[in-house]
């Protein structure tokens, strides 16, 4: 994550430290860009734009220079002079109206192709093995990871593409007008009293001026805007999130009449929301102020500028409208800045909420070195934990006994008797948590199922809910048609094929069920579950019991629950107890300093 400022910091440092933070979110943002799998498309998108773009701006030359002789005809009354420019202006409109459309293309696949790259980047970091429950446990920047990967990864690519594209045009035209406004300078003559003065670039400096003073008045009365834009799209993500919680919990809302609490809470968030909006409506309305003031004032700027020229006698109306063009394109490629202040806040604060979080999914693994790490070993053909400790927020837990060992086809209770590290030894039994230490084996290439206490049933066709995570190819019609009946499910048998969001449409008994057949069909070695047999219904348990004394009797059984079971179902119980806290770990596996 970005470092905190220390309030004692010089104030000018502010500036430099920000600049340097940019420079480098956005030198690995390029890096990122150039290593992906779309580089070539990029590639070719790129020189696609660059050529387009400089064929408009020659055109844009060619049709400033064609303004001294059509003003002029128009000056002179010279009907036949203004109709064959008036036919060379529909030749050049022509040809920038294709070059248009085609910038038009090319800008929206490189928003496209930007997207798509950096969208399925974050997704393939997001969902590294481990990372989802490691970036669950790891502060602020795990919160609302859909937003970031989704919303903000969007917003970002068709905000770098715009104003990268701007910017190359704007300073490409600059290059070609700035020359041309040079020379066209030199017929203009300042006179005071007897005096007159030739200035070398008269038109050129004054584009210069006219368009710093407006780029640093817009710097100072917009920069706000980065840090209300980078709150603002966290407050934004904080309301998708609750919004959802209430769409997904809708039953248990509803039966415990809470929607008062829902729409409270979902008011509180909307408020925080619209505080963080006020502030970047008062910030984007003194910038008005000054875009729109400056934009005005740019429509007579020029003509005013260049008025001792015509005046005087040495710029004919022809060459006063060509020298306005060419400073309108100077200062108009000058106040790209200015124009584009918002958009470049906005491009800012989505640049450093991104790659912040980009940054701590690859640095996940590294969080928490120095200290002691579980081992995890392949050996043998039995599970072994030898001498396991786990630490989680807080606290502490260790192995009674110290060392176990689980035969293929055993049955091993875990009880968890200090009320906390349930989930956090569940998760590192499954290689998720790694904070703590001693050494878990098992068998190598062993197959092996995790069950938490939430059975996740993904959406999609129901046919590969139940054989997630294989392929559902991998099985046949008859294959899964037995599973489902052996648990009880026939009725489901006419819906393998249907596509619905199961974990809304089922209840939680058929979820049960559904991951029973999972186990029929999958054939797991071993079996992690994050529940004891005890909570499951009399139905249930007769099911999975079967199961387990049936097709998978040589599987292995692993269970981590808060209580002892009341059956006889487990062959053997170890206890799970309080052990004293990792002094190099803060409680969440990071490592303090």
């Amino acid at each position: 994550m970005t470092e905190q400022i220390d309030d004692q910091q010089e104030p000018a440092a502010l500036p430099l430290r920000d600049t340097a933070e940019l420079a480098r979110q956005f030198s690995e943002f390029i890096l990122a860009l150039w290593r992906s799998s779309g580089r070539s498309t990029f590639v070719l998108l790129s020189v696609g734009i660059i050529t387009v773009i400089l064929a408009t701006n020659a055109m844009q030359v060619a049709l400033n220079m064609w303004n001294k002789p059509f003003y002029d005809a128009i000056e002179q009354k010279n009907v036949g002079s203004f109709l064959y420019y008036l036919m060379v202006f529909g030749g050049l409109a022509g040809v920038l109206l294709a070059l248009n459309v085609a910038q038009t293309w090319l800008d929206q696949m490189i928003k496209l192709q930007s997207r798509k790259w950096l969208t399925r980047d974050l997704i393939e970091q997001w969902l590294a093995p481990r990372r989802l429950v490691m970036l669950r446990n790891a502060g602020d920047i795990g919160v609302n990871p859909d937003q970031r990967v989704h919303e903000d990864a969007r917003h970002l690519a068709e905000l770098s593409a715009g104003l990268g594209i701007g910017l190359f045009q704007s300073s490409l035209l600059l290059v070609s007008f700035i020359g041309v406004l040079w020379v066209l300078s030199s017929g203009i003559r300042l006179t005071f009293d007897d005096m007159t003065l030739a200035i070398p670039g008269y038109m050129v400096w004054c584009a210069l001026i006219f368009a710093a003073t407006g780029s640093l008045l817009s710097w100072f009365v917009g920069r706000p805007l980065i840090g209300i834009g980078v709150e603002r799209y966290a407050r934004e993500a904080d309301l998708r999130f609750a919004m959802v919680q209430v769409s997904e919990n809708a039953n248990g809302i509803v039966l415990n009449a809470g929607e008062a609490d829902e729409a409270k809470r979902l008011g509180e968030e909307l408020e925080r929301v619209l505080a963080v909006m006020r502030q970047m409506v008062n910030a984007i309305a003194r910038l008005t102020w000054v875009t729109s003031g400056y934009g005005w004032v740019g429509i007579v700027a020029p003509i005013v500028i260049a008025a001792p020229g015509y005046f005087g006698g040495q710029l004919t109306f022809g060459q006063l409208m060509m020298v306005v063009g060419a400073f309108n394109q100077v200062q108009g490629s000058l106040r790209w800045f200015v124009d584009n202040f918002s958009a470049i806040a906005d491009w800012r604060a989505t640049l450093s909420r991104v790659m912040t979080f980009r940054e701590a999914l690859t640095s996940l693994e590294a969080r928490g070195e120095g200290s002691e790490h579980l081992s995890y070993e392949a050996a043998g053909d039995h599970v072994t934990f030898d001498h396991v400790r786990i630490t989680w927020t807080g606290g502490a837990a260790a192995l009674d006994p110290e060392t176990v060992d689980v035969a293929p086809g055993e049955r091993l209770q875990i009880v968890d008797q200090t009320g906390e590290g349930r989930g956090a030894l569940f998760s590192a039994l499954a290689g998720l948590w790694p904070f703590g230490s001693g050494r878990i084996a098992l068998p190598p290439g062993a197959r092996t199922m995790f069950l938490p206490e939430r059975p996740y049933m993904p959406d999609g066709t129901l046919r590969s809910a139940i054989t997630y995570p294989a392929a559902a190819s991998d099985f046949s019609e008859q294959d899964l048609t037995d599973a489902l009946k052996r648990v009880e499910l026939p009725r489901l048998v006419g819906s393998l094929d249907r596509r619905a969001r199961w974990a809304r449409e089922l209840s939680f008994d058929d979820e049960e069920r559904l991951t029973f057949a999972r186990l029929l069909l999958l054939k797991p070695d071993w079996i992690f579950t994050e529940q004891s047999i005890d909570t499951l219904d009399e139905r249930q348990r007769a099911v999975f019991q079967s199961i387990l004394d049936g097709e998978l009797k040589h599987a292995g059984l692993v269970t981590v629950s808060g209580r002892l079971s009341a059956t006889d179902f487990y062959n053997r119980t170890v206890n799970l107890v309080g052990a004293e806290p990792d002094p190099k770990l803060d409680g969440k596996g990071t490592e303090t300093s």
